[in-house]
């Protein structure tokens, strides 16, 4: 196991913001959406240049990269779910509680699942831009460029 530990940031011009990564064991932990690059982060890490390459339309779908979600096990399923939906393609609400093993028809289940994607720490490598009708844990302008980047036509 790796032991990589720390915050990787760097400004990417294709979104007009900064985006940092915070890794412990190797594990991405969390990603923020910043105006600039936070002054203790370090800009040279391979995940920065994927996302770069992610960001100038490359179909990465990220689902290869390690992550650590300290969050219940309700809302890990619903995180877990969300980042099994493939690059450029858009899944209802509903549609990620089946894939979680919860009720559609359930209100708890689908305040845990709201909740879930709201509270995302690491939105981008779980991909929650491409559920539609919900919340999401990176601001709604760059929900928008995302959806734009990978060609995702919301349907209304």
């Amino acid at each position: 196991m790796s032991t990589e530990l720390g915050i990787f940031a760097r400004y990417f011009t294709q979104i007009d913001r900064a985006i940092a990564v915070g890794l412990a064991s190797g594990r991405v932990v969390s990603v923020d959406f910043q105006s600039t690059v936070p002054s203790d982060a370090d800009d040279d890490h391979a995940l920065l240049d994927r996302i770069d390459t992610y960001l100038n339309g490359d179909s990465d779908h990220l689902a290869d990269v390690d992550i650590a979600l300290t969050v219940p096990t309700d809302q890990r399923r619903v995180l877990e779910a969300t980042r099994n939906v493939p690059y450029g393609e858009e899944v209802s609400l509903d549609r990620i509680l089946r894939m979680a093993g919860l009720d559609e028809d359930k209100t708890d289940d689908q305040s845990t699942a709201q909740r879930a994607l709201a509270e995302n720490p690491i939105p981008l490598i779980v991909p929650d831009h491409r559920v539609r009708d919900a919340p999401s844990g990176a601001p709604s302008d760059v929900i928008t460029q995302l959806q734009d980047i990978e060609q995702i036509e919301t349907v209304s």
